[in-house]
């Protein structure tokens, strides 16, 4: 994960997860299917991303905090398209997550209750996945020992992710 990105990232999603705060600094800007595309106040735009939550989660009844899947932009350093995923929970350290269109599979690493496409040529190639996909999983195991699955609809990603670019480049 890119050091700037990450900051930022952590910076965004604290704001927009933290109520009242969040409206005045995110805006939705644009919805397709089952993903929004959020942007910031400035002009032009720091800071965008696409996102979804899960349609089901595995096991029914995981404790933890709403998951959700992102799509990320930072104009200003170029970065196009960088996926992550919000567990709601501690992903166990050192345990593999997955990302599945299938039929293809890509691994994800954990920091804290996120995880991250580690090589970003695997990351394009989720994002093209997705694109082209109509679900996607993502499993991964809690520091507790539990194994989740949250699945996602991949209804209209193409068209978020492509207002995402006009919107943000």
């Amino acid at each position: 994960m890119r050091n700037v990105g990450k900051t930022l990232f952590a910076i965004c999603l604290a704001a927009v997860h933290s109520g009242a705060a969040a409206a005045d600094q995110m805006t939705r800007a644009y919805t397709s299917g089952d993903w929004s595309l959020m942007t910031d106040a400035n002009t032009p735009h720091l800071f965008c991303f696409v996102t979804s939550e899960p349609k089901s989660t595995a096991p029914a009844d995981a404790q933890r905090q709403p998951p959700r899947a992102y799509i990320s932009a930072w104009p200003k350093d170029g970065i196009r398209a960088e996926v992550s995923f919000r567990m709601g929970f501690r992903v166990k350290k050192n345990a593999q997550a997955l990302a599945t269109v299938s039929p293809a599979g890509f691994r994800l690493f954990a920091s804290g209750d996120r995880t991250y496409v580690s090589d970003s040529t695997r990351e394009l190639k989720l994002v093209e996945a997705m694109r082209k996909g109509t679900t996607m999983t993502v499993a991964a195991t809690s520091d507790a020992g539990a194994a989740v699955t949250d699945t996602y609809s991949l209804n209209g990603i193409g068209q978020a992710l492509q207002k995402l670019q006009e919107t943000c480049f």
